[in-house]
This record gives structure tokens, C-alpha cells and sequence, in this order.
């Protein structure tokens, strides 16, 4: 039977091997003809980087986007896309930025993006521990389970939120198409009434010709 000594000592070895994650969730309003980048550090060759958005508003949901390394070089990029999930293995170590370009387009976009840079620090054992091989794989094992649950929950909720702001940004350009043709429509009706009120009152008032005997 494991000691209490050994359990808290399995549960901080697989605490410590749980991959380090650093996530940057952003909002942004993007104007029109403009181009806005945003950064994010990687420390290690072989770190896992997730690059991940959606436009929630704005014209047809579109924007363009490249993504480069510490030497400015392309490692994905697209044009005229709604939304994106992506995930690479860094080769450099230094910068890398994640651009958005709304140059081509004449109105402002609402932008939600996500990125992560991932690493796995390998656990080191003192001279005094044993190896408890088996306890912290069914450890690690548990743990990953419940970090892909969540990142898979992450997703969907984004997705939903997604889907909400478009699906608001329809409702709205829809509501305001209604209003102004039902302006419109008033504002012939009334036009063709004042037009026929016009007509029946000039043939109505002609004066007729007159003869002398």
C-alpha cells in the first residue's frame, strides 16, 4: 500500500510533467484599410503554437491573414477567410506574429482570436525518489484526457459564440433592410395617392366650352 509520502509525491511529478501553456484570448475591432499584428514569444524549437479566429461582425465576416516567423518568413496565410484553427511546431526560437489585414475591405470587423504557445518540460527525479513509472502515466493519462475534454468544450463554446454574433449581425442587417423598404413603401403609397387625388381633381375642374346662339 503507497504512503501518503508517495501519493503527494506521484501527484506533484505529474502536475509538474502537465505541458505549460501560454494562451492570449483577444478581442478587437479592426477598421477598415487597416492592418493590425499581435506577437507572441517561443522559447524552444518543437513548442506547439494554436493560432485560432473568427470575425463576429462586419461586412461578409471576411479578413485577410499571414502568419510569420522570427525571420519574416510566411508559415500560413489566407485571404478572405471567416474564421481559422490552426496548429504548428515552432522551428525557431524568437517572435513570431500573427497579422490581420482588413486593407480590401471598406468596413470594420470585430475580431476574436486565440493564440497558444505549448511546451513540455520533462520531469526530473531527486536521488531520493523512486520511480513510480506506472502511478504517474495513469496520472498523465487522466490528466491529458481532461485537457483534451476541456479544449474540445473551449472550442465548441467558441464556435456557438461565433455563430451567436453572426447570426446578431444578420438579424440586424435583416431588421434594417425591413425598415427602410417599409419607409420606402409608405413613401410611394403616399406619392401615388397624391397623384391620383391630383388627377381627379384636374378633370374635375376643367371648364367647358361655351357657345353663343
Amino acid at each position: 500500500m503507497l504512503s501518503r509520502k508517495t501519493i503527494l509525491s506521484t501527484i506533484a511529478l505529474g502536475l509538474f510533467g502537465i505541458a505549460h501553456v501560454s494562451a492570449t484570448a483577444l478581442t478587437a475591432m479592426l477598421g477598415a484599410n487597416e492592418r493590425s499584428c499581435y506577437y507572441a514569444d517561443v522559447d524552444g524549437v518543437g513548442e506547439k503554437v494554436g493560432f485560432y479566429f473568427a470575425v463576429q461582425s462586419g461586412g461578409n465576416f471576411e479578413i485577410d491573414y499571414v502568419l510569420m516567423d522570427p525571420d519574416d518568413k510566411v508559415i500560413l496565410e489566407g485571404v478572405a477567410e471567416k474564421q481559422g484553427d490552426y496548429i504548428f511546431t515552432a522551428n525557431k526560437v524568437g517572435e513570431y506574429s500573427f497579422c490581420f489585414e482588413n486593407e480590401a475591405y471598406t468596413s470594420d470587423k470585430l475580431l476574436d482570436f486565440d493564440i497558444m504557445v505549448e511546451s513540455e518540460p520533462r520531469r526530473i527525479l531527486s536521488s531520493t525518489q523512486q520511480p513510480l513509472k506506472e502511478h504517474t502515466s495513469s496520472l498523465e493519462e487522466s490528466t491529458y484526457k481532461i485537457s483534451g475534454l476541456l479544449s474540445s468544450i473551449t472550442r465548441t463554446q467558441k464556435y456557438f459564440h461565433t455563430r451567436h454574433h453572426r447570426n446578431y449581425s444578420t438579424v440586424l442587417s435583416t431588421q434594417s433592410r425591413i425598415f427602410w423598404f417599409t419607409v420606402l413603401e409608405c413613401i410611394i403609397i403616399v406619392a401615388m395617392s397624391l397623384i391620383q387625388i391630383w388627377i381627379l381633381k384636374t378633370f374635375f375642374s376643367r371648364s367647358g366650352r361655351r357657345y353663343k346662339v
